[in-house]
């Protein structure tokens, strides 16, 4: 039986929901990470990101935490950055809106502080990118997390 935490109970054990992740390749083989929930938002945020990698969100309003995985050999383009940020404006409460405001850091700039709720994080730098929403660039990729977990865990 699922509950109101979005884990399931069964008697006095419960167990978490398996993290439902919307997986993007952009142009050039950018992997890019969205969640669906506030737990999704949590595990993306403090355990699937890398230090190195990219964390999106739209300023102010409710949404996806979005991560751009990092790559060892290049730095994603100004552009590469602005689609992300697209993808995160998109999965947000401002989809429909026009222009929204972006805030875009370095994973290891965002914390997660002791006793806050689940999805809030705190973001110590950054910028804010404008934006409008969409996905139109972006390749959905079906991923399993536990068949995927090798490439998303920033070993692959």
């Amino acid at each position: 039986m699922a509950n109101s935490r979005g884990g399931f109970t069964d008697g006095a054990i419960m167990t978490p929901a398996k993290p439902r992740i919307f997986v993007y390749e952009l142009p050039g083989g950018w992997k890019l990470f969205a969640g669906a929930t506030d737990a999704d938002n949590d595990y993306l945020s403090t355990r699937l990101a890398a230090p190195n990698d990219w964390w999106f969100h739209v300023d102010k309003v409710p949404g996806s935490h979005v991560i751009l995985r990092a790559k060892d050999d290049e730095d994603p383009s100004r552009e590469t950055l602005r689609q992300a940020a697209a993808v995160a404006a998109y999965h947000s409460k401002a989809r429909n809106a026009g222009t929204v405001p972006v805030h875009c850091a370095r994973a290891r700039y965002v914390t997660k502080p002791r006793g806050v709720k689940v999805g809030t994080v705190n973001v110590s730098r950054g910028s804010v990118l404008k934006v409008r929403p969409d996905i139109s660039f972006a390749t959905r990729v079906r991923a399993d997390m536990e068949t995927a977990s090798g490439s998303m865990d920033g070993s692959g």
